[in-house]
């Protein structure tokens, strides 16, 4: 959500900022709605008072036997008028809201510009490309040949987008659940949790989910939604709430499962486990104050790149173009895993700095200490996410990075203390 008043004050800049992500002006029609509501509001009070002091007149009128009906018909008067006046200031107040819930997070100057993910920039590169003496298969036919993996079930019981992981492969996605929620929680600060998977509107609002995600997320029958990240629920915890300045930074993390439509994504990445309806995901949410969100961001950043470079999975982080970055996100780091199989950089964790959108959105803030002579103050705080990391993604990038000839997979060092010591997949795993 957007400060109104720093519209007001330079509509000219917040017109800018929405030309970069391609999107047409709206200020002069959000200051205009203002105008009207706040002309409204203005009139009320002044009728208001009017009429305080109306009865006043009235009662007195009344006690020295005077006529009151001038004063008693003005007094009808105020009254219907006053009751138009809270209308037409409800009304403006809608609109103005409904437009700014539709309207993406500001971009740090620092993002590129660019129309697309081909103007995004890569920030560094990290590990080394294994090479092959063989033609590396994609994961879907690694597990598909160790009957390990079986999209043909899954479409029976869910239709498409949907995978069934047997024996040895769904332990190595639990050992990887396992494994990053360790690092985070012993060397990373992070606080575990486990959170619900269904939320109501309020919480998918505030991070920023609705009105703009609806026909990307899973919606009950009564009214929940399934959701299509932990951020939701991590993040609305402090919905409403005004966090101790020296309760911050508040960092926690989730290992849940994730529950998106997919819904624009017809043709895309139709093989395999790449792009699903359900995955699981560690995901990573710091509330922070203003002051320290750049530097929150950089330290999430690295530990999402901790966990492949543990995994010894070549990686390369991404700074998004205006483009490419996200509906809530200020600024946005992609971590992008090298996959043997398909030859090519793809998306495993994003990270982002919201700033204080979201926390505009769902009234999150914090009570700074204030400095001598000023009074106590409260100020939004800044919330941020990222992906710490995407559990299927990261089996795939595994799977791809470890396979043998023979169709075997080795499992990484790092992993092999949650198989049960288990060294590899052979190519005839049961």
């Amino acid at each position: 959500m957007h400060d109104l008043r720093a519209l007001r004050a330079d509509p000219q800049s917040f017109d800018a900022a929405l030309a970069r992500r391609g999107l047409e002006p709206v200020a002069d029609g959000l200051v205009a709605q203002d105008e009207r509501r706040r002309a409204a509001l203005t009139r009320l009070q002044a009728l208001q008072s009017r009429r305080n002091a109306l009865s006043r007149e009235i009662g007195q009128a009344k006690r020295a036997g005077a006529d009151t009906a001038a004063l008693e018909a003005e007094s009808v008067a105020s009254q219907a008028e006053m009751a138009q006046l809270e209308t037409d200031a409800r009304t403006a107040e809608a609109a103005i809201q409904a437009v700014l819930a539709e309207l993406p997070n500001r971009l740090d100057p620092d993002v590129p510009d660019g129309a697309d993910e081909h103007a995004n920039v890569v920030v560094h590169e990290r590990g080394v490309r294994r090479a092959f003496d063989f033609t590396p298969r994609e994961h879907y036919e690694l597990g598909e040949a160790l009957g390990l993996m079986d999209f043909a079930a899954a479409g029976k019981l869910s239709g498409s987008r949907f995978v069934v992981l047997r024996g040895a492969l769904a332990r190595l996605e639990r050992a990887l659940g396992q494994f990053m929620l360790d690092l985070h929680v012993a060397e990373h600060g992070y606080v575990e949790h486990a959170v619900p998977l269904l939320v109501n509107e309020a919480a998918m609002y505030g991070t920023d989910k609705l009105p703009k995600f609806a026909d990307q997320s899973f919606c009950t029958t009564d009214g929940r939604w399934l959701i299509p990240t932990a951020e939701v629920p991590l993040t609305a915890l402090s919905a409403g709430e005004i966090v101790p300045a020296a309760s911050l930074p508040l960092r926690l993390t989730a290992l849940s499962a994730c529950f998106r439509s997919e819904a624009g994504a017809a043709g895309r990445d139709t093989r395999g486990m790449l792009r699903q309806h359900q995955f699981m995901k560690v995901e990573l949410v710091s509330v922070v104050a203003a002051d320290d969100s750049d530097a929150e961001h950089e330290r999430m950043t690295r530990a999402a790149e901790t966990v492949l470079e543990r995994l010894e999975i070549p990686y390369r982080r991404m700074l998004l173009c205006a483009g490419d970055t996200g509906f809530g996100a200020a600024r946005t780091y992609d971590l992008e895993a090298w996959l043997p199989g398909q030859n090519a950089w793809r998306e495993i964790s994003s990270c982002s700095n919201t700033r204080d959108f979201q926390a505009r959105r769902m009234n999150a803030r914090t009570r700074r200490e204030p400095a001598p002579g000023e009074k106590p103050a409260t100020e939004f705080v800044h919330t941020l996410n990222g992906s710490g990391v995407a559990l299927g993604r990261a089996l795939i990038a595994v799977m791809e990075t470890y396979q043998r000839a023979d169709g075997g997979i080795d499992i990484p060092a790092v992993l092999r203390p949650y198989m049960g010591g288990l060294g590899s997949l052979p190519a005839n795993a049961p």
